[in-house]
Parts: C-alpha cells; structure tokens; sequence
C-alpha cells in the first residue's frame, strides 16, 4: 500500500476522533431540571412549564429538541438540596436561601443567580385577635416559616424582630419558628387546632388566609424593607453555565418571555397557576393577586442589598457582596438592577 496514502487514512481517522471528541465536549444537556418551591412567586416557571418556553428558546439557540422537567418542593433546603445533589440544574426559591448558598459554595460549586423572578409582599398572618405587632406574641405562639432561619420568610422575621425590639435583637422570635410548607401552614392556621398562631407566607396563601374573618395581618415585608425588594430567584452553578452557556441564555430568554407573558395575559396566567398547581382557587382570585400593584415579575434583581448587608451585619453571611452584580451571572449585569 502506498504510504501516503497511508499517511493520510491515518491522518483522517485522527481527524475524526479528534471532531467527535470535541464535539462530544461542546455538547450542552438534553434535559434541563428545575426544582421549585410553591406559589405565586415562581408563577414564570408554571407559565414556562405550560408554555414550553425553555424548549422554545433552546431550539432557537441551536440546540435541538431540549426537555424541561420541573418539581414542586415545599421548602427552600429542599430545593438547595436538589441542585446540589445533581438532581437538578436549576433551583428557585426566595432570596435569602439563594443567599446563604452563594456565600456557602463561593470557593466549591460557585452558585450564582441567572434571574430574579419576582417583587413580591409577604405578610404575617396571625388567628390571634390580640396580636397587633411582634411584641404581642408570647412563648404559647408559633410562626410558621418555610424553613426556619433560613427561608425568605424567617430572615424577614428577623429584621422585622431587631426593628421591633433593637438592635442586636434579631433573633428574639426565632424559638417560635417552625418548619411548614404554605399549604400546610395555611390548613393549621384556619383551622386553629394546631400550634401554629402564625403563618408567615406569600401569594396565593397569605390572601387565601385573609379570606377568614378569623385571620388578620400583623406585617409586610415591603414595612420591613422599606418599599418593594426581590422576592424569589432562579439560580444554578458556575460549572452547569460554563458548560452550558447556550442552554443558560435560553433559561433566561424564556423567564424574561413569561415576565412579558404574565403582565400581558394575567387571566391565562392565573389559569395555567390553578391547572398545574391542582389548586381550588377561583381564576379571578388569582388574576386579581397577579394584577396587584405591589407585585411585579421581573427577571431584574430589586434591593437585593438590603437583605445582605442585614445578613452580613448579624454573621448569616460571611462574605457581603459590594455590587448586586457578584451574585449573578454576567447576562444579567447591563440591567437596571438594584
């Protein structure tokens, strides 16, 4: 046989491993998981779920026919869990959870936020007709919180305390705090039968409690925080996004379309909320909470800084960001973020 001939099947088979292997590198993920938590706050998921927006934007990118899977979870440890154990890519949940994350993995899994989702009121709900303010709860009460000291709900809790009772006082209702889910919060607090006297929550449950005559509000998080500030987040690891940067600009091309989505068509939007959420909710009810003033989807961080430079004040975080920019991803940074 021909040397060169030789020499060039040779050089042509290396060519082709050489093709395939990198190939194989560049590929980005076929099926995109999301871990959630449950409410009104992730409403551009369900929207996104229904609408099949990441798989939309995927293809668009070049990538192919991508799958997004979605769960459900009722605590913000669950869904941290999640994307850390490799279930899933990509974790939503309030922001001080998102938090307390970033500053836990900056020199492992440097997890980062891609969006906000959200501006949104949590209110502290009581079935106790003496509670007025924070100072009206006793060692018989009990908050119920997503994940105690470490939910949006029970940070809150804790800004709200060092507001009511001084500084340093930041921690004084935190033996009151119990773990709940908002489903299950919201069945022990209308019933009155449990423990449970308090239910610090966020939309649908917060109004779906005030519908009781028995049920009043004691707070907001916008009287705690001054005004309206981030409320959720959607957030994976610098590794998933190095590895998949067509797939992460995809993730935020379809939460930016079902911001749109849900300021266009609230009604649709409220009806894909109850379809997938199995909820008993009337549609007007929801529709009327998406459409409130106080609340907005939007992918742009809002006074994220208030709650780390709390956060970093009493020890929760170690490291404080000087920028709302180190705690996203680079696709975010030219918005008008706060």
């Amino acid at each position: 046989m021909d040397k060169s001939f030789l020499g060039k099947m040779l050089a042509g088979g290396v060519a082709s491993v050489l093709c395939l292997v990198a190939g194989s590198a560049m590929a980005e993920v076929q099926t995109v998981r999301f871990a959630r938590q449950l409410g009104l706050g992730y409403l551009q998921l369900y929207v996104a779920q229904d609408l099949k927006l990441v798989e939309k934007h995927a293809k668009e990118a070049g990538l192919g026919d991508v799958t997004a899977a979605y769960t459900p979870l009722g605590s913000p440890s669950a869904v941290n869990d999640a994307l850390l154990s490799g279930s899933a890519e990509f974790a939503a949940a309030g922001i001080p959870p998102f938090l307390i994350l970033w500053d836990k993995t900056r020199k492992s899994a440097d997890v980062r936020a891609l969006a906000t989702l959200n501006s949104q009121p949590a209110y502290l709900n009581t079935n106790k007709p003496d509670v007025k303010s924070l100072a009206d709860f006793t060692e018989k009460d009990r908050i119920a919180v997503p994940t105690v000291k470490l939910s949006y709900q029970a940070i809150i809790l804790q800004m709200a305390a060092e507001k009511q009772f001084g500084d340093g006082n930041y921690a004084k209702l935190d033996n009151l705090t119990v773990s709940l889910s908002h489903p299950e919060a919201t069945i022990s607090l209308l019933s009155g039968k449990t423990e449970v006297s308090a239910s610090f929550t966020s939309p649908p449950f917060q109004y779906q409690q005030l519908e009781s005559d028995k049920i009043h509000r004691v707070i907001s998080s916008y009287d705690v925080l001054g005004g309206p500030g981030s409320f959720s987040a959607l957030w994976t690891t610098a590794k998933f996004r190095e590895n998949n940067p067509k797939t992460a600009k995809a993730v935020l091309a379809a939460m930016d379309e079902a911001s749109a989505f849900i300021k266009e068509n609230p009604k649709q939007a409220a009806e894909i909320y109850i379809r997938l959420d199995n909820s008993k909710l009337a549609p007007d009810f929801i529709e009327k909470i998406i459409t409130d003033p106080e609340i907005q989807y939007s992918t742009t961080p809002q006074n994220i800084l208030k709650y780390t430079d709390f956060m970093a004040r009493v020890g929760t975080l170690k490291n404080k960001p000087a920028t709302w920019q180190e705690l996203f991803f680079p696709e975010l940074h030219d918005r008008a973020g706060s």
